[in-house]
């Protein structure tokens, strides 16, 4: 990995300068200890949290923990929030009605179709002829669409695209296409471009609808606002046996036979259907209000610049009557912020508070898709050209078991320091050498990192923004990850404790230089 090369003489001046706080930075940090860590920790983890997964009583739960904590140590609520909780909406979509008659025959939900939440709106569709169009398909190498007419018409389709030869015909080669992954939508709205008035999918691997695809396409588990496109044609999926008796013409077995083997259609050879085709759809919306929370300390002469230090302390939630306890993933990092938000208050109370003002951040969401990151970074409290650098903390608590070298026990992966920023890079090793020497491991930050670790935790939307961002991780992707088995036992208290010493000083020193981080390096492409 290259390295920033300095010449010696400015670097014993950068260093100089960047500690002439040392004994103060050091006394405060003694103050993070493991009792300490484990005392919130124990807390965030806990049976009573119920794995913290967004949009429940447990995630409430644990953002009044966080903020009562942020208030007991004297932070401060931003402006402009009424507390210390920013909330973001998210939706959860239920079917109350849905009504489809073929040819005056009314189908049975559940049993001869279902229609999924999050692509219909309400509304109220009807037509008078069915045609059958292969897989939904129109690209130059393979065309459902020649020589077919379907405006007006409801659209019959497969799931899936053909092949040739053992290759993907779209693609021309052994890579499936767009048409099968996302698949449904692409192909819905083709159809929607090209006039159908409905759409009905068919699945030609499942004769019988399951109950459990049945009951998660009538109500949506919470999304994110803007993420779900409602589709303006209706889409319905058809079980084989119901496609069988509505159209019996067109021979659905033979069909499914050829989808089953994806076997290339001549869909214009299928004659079009004349009958009575309506369907009625209804559905309501509920908003579930999720928060990130955040602690303010305000800084002295540099107050209207800022430096972030985040976790997300959201987590799976309960699954099968199980808890996800979350206490690696996230609570390590939730558990970091407080502590080092105790540090810097502290300080703050002795009249060694920090220049910039510091922002301690807990988002939720991260689990959902970096919900509350990305919605603070779309609605900053702050000015995010005046955040000289975010410091995000996920998963500080235990050891990568894949890892085999002799630092196991000493080591934290460090994610961004060759982006955007040139200056990272030394402020961290700088503060590593002298207090904590653990093994900075910068291994996710090879562009070629199969994980696209950099995209996967809430610093992304930070440095999507053009923030210089570190993320500190220490990369358990096996073992206990995103099972019930995450639990406070196994957190590893004496490399916790080093790791969010090292991440405080780092933004002690960010925090009371005399400028902002440059911006002076690319942003990485975006996802």
């Amino acid at each position: 990995m290259k390295k920033i090369a300095l010449p010696l003489f400015s670097l014993c001046i950068y260093i100089s300068a960047a500690f002439a706080q040392t004994d103060d930075a050091a006394n405060y940090a003694s103050g993070i200890t493991s009792d300490n860590l484990k005392k919130h920790l124990s807390i965030i983890a806990s049976d009573e949290m119920e794995g913290r997964e967004t949009g429940t009583e447990g995630q409430r739960k644990a953002a009044a923990y966080i903020a009562s904590q942020f208030k007991l140590m004297g932070l401060q609520p931003p402006p402009g929030l009424k507390g210390y909780q920013q909330y973001f909406p998210l939706y959860r979509d239920s079917m109350t009605e849905s009504t489809v008659k073929v040819n005056n025959r009314q189908l049975i939900y559940g049993t001869d179709y279902f229609v999924p939440v999050l692509d219909n709106r309400t509304k109220r569709i009807s037509s008078n002829k069915f045609v059958f169009a292969g897989y939904g398909i129109s690209e130059t190498a393979y065309d459902d669409y020649k020589d077919i007419q379907i405006k007006g018409k409801v659209v019959l389709l497969f799931l899936g695209e053909p092949k040739s030869k053992g290759n993907y015909m779209v693609s021309g080669n052994r890579e499936y296409s767009k048409y099968t992954f996302p698949g449904i939508a692409d192909k819905v709205e083709l159809a929607e471009a090209k006039g159908a008035a409905a759409v009905l999918i068919l699945n030609p691997s499942t004769t019988v609808l399951s109950n459990r695809t049945v009951e998660m396409n009538t109500t949506s588990t919470v999304y994110f606002p803007g993420k779900p496109a409602d589709k303006s044609i209706g889409f319905i999926n058809v079980s084989v046996d119901a496609a069988k008796q509505l159209f019996p013409a067109w021979n659905i077995d033979s069909l499914v036979r050829a989808a089953r083997i994806n076997r290339p259609f001549a869909a214009s050879k299928v004659t079009e259907v004349k009958g009575t085709f309506s369907f009625e759809y209804k559905k309501e919306r509920q908003t579930i209000n999720a928060s990130n929370v955040l602690g303010v300390i305000e800084g002295t002469d540099k107050k209207d610049e800022y430096v972030f230090l985040t976790a997300h302390y959201d987590h799976l939630g309960k699954r099968d009557g199980k808890i996800y306890y979350g206490a690696d993933d996230d609570g390590s990092g939730t558990g970091a912020v407080i502590n080092m938000a105790a540090a810097f208050s502290k300080a703050k109370a002795a009249g060694k508070g920090p220049r910039r003002t510091i922002v301690f951040m807990t988002v939720s969401g991260e689990e959902k898709g970096l919900w509350g990151s990305e919605y603070y970074s779309d609605h900053p409290v702050f000015s995010l050209d005046k955040t000289s650098v975010d410091l995000n903390t996920d998963m500080v608590g235990r050891t990568d078991t894949e890892r085999r070298k002799p630092d196991s026990l000493n080591y934290v992966y460090v994610i961004g320091h060759d982006k955007i920023s040139s200056e990272l890079q030394g402020i961290n090793e700088g503060v590593n050498n002298k207090y904590t020497k653990l093994v900075l491991d910068y291994k996710f930050d090879d562009p070629d990192d199969p994980e696209r670790i950099y995209y996967r935790s809430d610093h992304y939307n930070f440095a999507r923004k053009g923030v210089p961002v570190l993320f500190f991780y220490d990369g358990m992707l096996k073992g206990d990850y995103h099972r019930p088995t995450d639990t406070v036992e196994k957190i590893n208290w004496e490399l916790y404790e080093k790791r969010v010493r090292m991440i405080f000083h780092t933004a002690w020193v960010m925090a009371n230089r005399n400028s902002m981080l440059a911006r002076d390096l690319p942003l990485p492409p975006e996802e």
